[in-house]
């Protein structure tokens, strides 16, 4: 019997669960808090580890006018002075599939063309969920029970309360704290010349690069936030994939590949009949193969490409196996990122556990 399953959420990880849970057969319904009303984003890149998984989802890169990218460069933005340089045009015998780069709106038509059989229902805001039950509840108050509750509803997650309960609430320390200040860099309020603000911020970069902050008409603040690596990402019936589960920063163009590779594993774990009471196991097994995965991702993600070295103890922290080298180079990183085969892994993982 194919299960019922619920996606909550339908950014680019939770179309992909959907796609991938349809395809393994069972049925999937999305619930999405907004109406699509103005989809905004730039570019994504696209790696060989997100490529896989989107090929076998059955992607056209070309319907979604995505393009070959054969080489990337990182440059010092005061010198522009070349740091290093990445030839990817042999990126499918380096790393078994391309890369390619693709506008985010444009992506995310693509996907929704893919999910255009599934029950997507828009302006849907989960506002509680009961992990044990297989339960949802939206904010009118209407009910919605699987056997299966993916959690890809962003940084803001409702979901990742449901599943690490008290270990995502505030600490209270009575009678030890009396004042506490939140401090933290922004570089503007609400109000302020955001022009204005880039250029006291970056006046002393290349004058290409002041030149291009100059032409821009508008200048819109894009938000960039990280979580610590999670303990969980599992509870009862509810797994948590994407932002929900690894937000992270955009160094290493890591954020959608990563929520991509997690759709992946759930249709690979997913695709052999499960019943109901396979589901937990299925989803120990799912947090088994992502999250020490994502986590070290999420972890190098703090620094930009040619930096690894700076945290390499916070990496280590989430080694396979346990004190096993992990990336501390701008080479080393790229394969880390680029020759991971969620397909390869998870077929491992279940031979194992049969």
């Amino acid at each position: 019997m194919p299960l019922e399953v619920i996606v909550v959420g339908a950014g680019i990880g939770g179309l992909c669960a959907a796609v991938a849970l349809q395809q393994a057969g069972h049925s999937v319904k999305i619930f999405e808090r907004s109406r699509f009303a103005a989809e905004v984003g730039a570019a994504l890149l696209i790696t060989p580890n997100g490529e896989r998984v989107l090929s076998r989802l059955g992607f056209d890169f070309k319907r979604a006018r995505a393009d070959d990218m054969l080489s990337f460069e990182v440059l010092d933005g005061v010198t522009f002075k070349q740091l290093h340089r990445a030839e990817l045009i042999n990126a499918r015998e380096e790393y078994g599939a391309p890369l390619y780069t693709v506008h985010r709106v444009d992506m995310h038509n693509e996907l929704l063309h893919l999910t255009s059989t599934l029950d997507l229902r828009l302006s849907s805001k989960v506002a509680a969920a009961d992990a044990e039950q297989g339960l949802i509840v939206l904010e009118d108050g209407t009910q919605h029970h699987a056997d299966l509750i993916i959690g890809a509803d962003g940084l803001h997650s409702v979901l990742r309360g449901v599943v690490l309960g008290d270990q995502d609430a505030a600490k209270s320390t009575p009678g030890q704290v009396q004042n506490f200040a939140g401090i933290h860099e922004s570089l503007h309020t609400e109000g302020d010349d955001l022009k204005a603000l880039m250029l006291a911020e970056f006046g002393h970069y290349h004058p290409s690069l002041v030149h291009i902050i100059n032409m821009a008409p508008d200048v819109t603040v894009w938000p960039l936030s990280y979580h610590d690596p999670l303990p969980i990402w599992t509870r009862g019936k509810v797994a948590l994939l994407g932002d929900a589960a690894h937000p992270m920063l955009p160094f290493g163009a890591q954020g959608a590949n990563q929520a991509i590779e997690d759709a992946g594993a759930l249709g690979a774990l997913f695709s052999n009949g499960e019943s109901v009471a396979d589901v937990p196991s299925r989803l120990r097994l799912f947090e088994q193969v992502r999250r020490l995965r994502a986590s070290r991702v999420q972890s190098l993600s703090r620094v930009r490409l040619g930096k690894e070295k700076e945290v390499e103890d916070r990496v280590r922290l989430y080694a396979e196996p346990p004190n096993s080298k992990v990336p501390t180079s701008f080479a080393e990183r790229l394969s880390h990122d680029y020759k991971f085969d969620v397909y390869a892994v998870c077929k491992e993982a279940l031979s194992k556990k049969d």
